[in-house]
């Protein structure tokens, strides 16, 4: 079966320790429980949209050739992707994600990017054209170089393609006209949307100016997601979503959970507005889990948690 969504992004490892608190600058904070879990934008993304996905979902990314990625191309081929543009580089290490979390699922990341950083241009170009012409939509986010991110986004507004960015990590280099005149859909969080804007969107009124101020400078679409509170849809006109009441374990992953299931539904032709619907029960289930992927729903997962909700 051919693949009808391209999923371009990052590939981690994600080295967690679970403890009550964050600790504080200079604070050491004993008692955390560690794991390890396969990670990274991209890779999440694309599993999350793969659980959920009836065709494979493909993914275009890069690994370093040593165990850990290794160990990540093992466990993509156990889910419903197609790896073929996943390229190992030789000498090079794979992307590594260090997180905290603390008893509430609240976490801090940092990440050294190893290979993420070379995935280029021409990963891009080794895709084939008869994939190309299965694909539907894009989804890329910004831990992969924004040279890559604006050619692929390109080269899918040229096929035709509905294209979904998820400006995370937000910086503004992407706030040029040039780049999110490519983007039919944008999903930033709260924090994302006010590093794009220079707008507090912790009220409506900041919420609703920060979506119509990346409207004007190109993009389609967007969609602000807020955790627990929801999200809200700015296109021809503004809708709200409410969250999900679920126990929160981990936050770790939910935002890459909401983004695949969304290019999932959209794949299949829902309206935006339903697509953001599944993508919020999505999120809620992920964060009853612990980790990343691990905590992905599949399409059986969802369903139930929109008929609790």
């Amino acid at each position: 079966m051919q693949s009808e969504i391209l999923v371009l992004g990052s590939v981690n490892v994600d080295m967690v320790i679970r403890s009550q608190v964050l600790p504080k600058t200079g604070e050491t904070v004993l008692g955390g429980e560690f794991y390890q879990a396969g990670g990274g934008k991209g890779a999440n993304q694309a599993v999350a949209a793969g659980r959920v996905s009836v065709s494979p979902v493909s993914l275009a990314a890069a690994v370093g050739d040593d165990l850990l990625g290794q160990e990540a191309v093992a466990r993509f081929a156990q889910e419903n992707l197609c790896c073929r543009y996943v390229r190992q580089i030789a000498g090079e290490s794979t992307g590594v994600a260090l997180i905290l979390v603390d008893g509430g699922g609240n976490n801090v990341i940092s990440v050294a990017s190893g290979a993420n950083a070379r995935l280029v241009t021409e990963d891009v170009d080794r895709i084939r054209d008869e994939d190309w012409k299965s694909y539907k939509v894009l989804l890329t986010c910004l831990e992969s170089p924004i040279a890559t991110v604006e050619y692929v986004l390109r080269r899918a507004r040229r096929e035709g393609m509905l294209t979904i960015l998820n400006p995370a990590p937000a910086f503004q280099e992407i706030t040029r006209k040039e780049v999110l005149s490519l983007v039919d859909v944008l999903t930033p969080n709260e924090r994302e949307a006010a590093e794009l804007t220079g707008i507090d969107p912790g009220t409506q009124t900041g919420l609703e100016h920060a979506g119509r101020k990346l409207q004007e400078q190109g993009v389609a679409s967007v969609i602000i997601t807020r955790g627990a509170r929801g999200s809200v849809l700015i296109g021809k006109s503004i809708e709200y979503f409410k969250g999900c009441v679920v126990e929160a374990v981990d936050s770790t992953g939910a935002g890459d959970a909401f983004n695949g299931v969304l290019a999932v539904a959209l794949s299949e032709g829902r309206s935006l507005s339903d697509a953001v619907k599944w993508a919020n029960h999505a999120a809620a289930c992920a964060v009853k889990r612990r980790g990343a992927q691990p905590s992905f729903p599949d399409r059986l997962d969802v369903e139930n948690q929109m008929k609790v909700s």
